[in-house]
């Protein structure tokens, strides 16, 4: 089995400048744990633009908020803090001052060719491949690099059809996404999202050469 271990700020740095194309600031609503907000602020500091992350108001601010915030992005708590309302909040902000908002899972064009690019680099010809899934980005990139291998993706929070995922056979992981998995995987894998998609890989991959994707590496405290 072999593991890929994202570069800075995860899988969706790798495509997700383009949402600061033509202006100055965008802007995401996320979950408290989801990782996109880490990849939008390591984008948004390296470019020299603006990230904003609309997010539930928690007591004690997640890790993945508190990286964003220490990377630079502009971080507003919600309340109520459901997702539908935070996005709501989101999409006012950006009518308001002209922000780019940027769609649930950053699934926006390119994304999932830049994944395909990224993985046919792999000096790895997989006959499985795992990962995680909330929107489904991910999966059709892999897809696209690997159509011959047996794909698996693990499903972590909203229920996924599988023409979102390419036609991979859908896990589902017992527990919330705001939970935390139950086994720590051997590298440096997200507890609410990686980690609960390796522990299924570990219980119910095939045989061969497995290539397990991690989508984004642990929060800095």
């Amino acid at each position: 089995m072999s593991e890929t271990i994202s570069l800075p700020g995860g899988t969706k740095a790798r495509f997700i400048a383009q949402v600061f194309d033509g202006v100055q600031e965008a802007v995401y609503a996320s979950p408290p744990e989801g990782g996109a907000q880490t990849a939008i602020a390591t984008v948004a500091r390296r470019l020299g633009k603006r990230a904003t992350i609309f997010v539930a108001a928690r007591t004690r601010p997640h890790p993945r908020t508190l990286e964003a915030a220490r990377l630079g992005a502009k971080v507003v708590p919600i309340r109520p803090g459901y997702l539908s309302v935070v996005q709501s909040r989101a999409r006012e902000y950006c009518r308001n001052t002209g922000a780019s908002l940027i769609p649930f899972g950053a699934e926006i064009p390119g994304a999932v060719e830049a994944i395909a690019a990224a993985a046919r680099m792999a000096v790895f010809d997989p006959e499985e491949v795992w990962c995680a899934a909330g929107s489904g980005v991910l999966a059709r990139g892999l897809a696209s690099a690997w159509p011959k291998a047996r794909r698996h993706v693990v499903q972590i929070g909203r229920d996924l059809t599988p023409c979102e995922v390419a036609g991979a056979t859908i896990h589902v992981h017992p527990r919330k996404f705001c939970d935390r998995a139950a086994l720590c995987a051997p590298f440096p894998a997200d507890p609410h999202y990686d980690a609960k998609a390796w522990e299924l890989c570990l219980a119910k991959r095939g045989p061969g050469r497995v290539l397990f994707w991690n989508v984004a590496p642990l929060a800095k405290v």
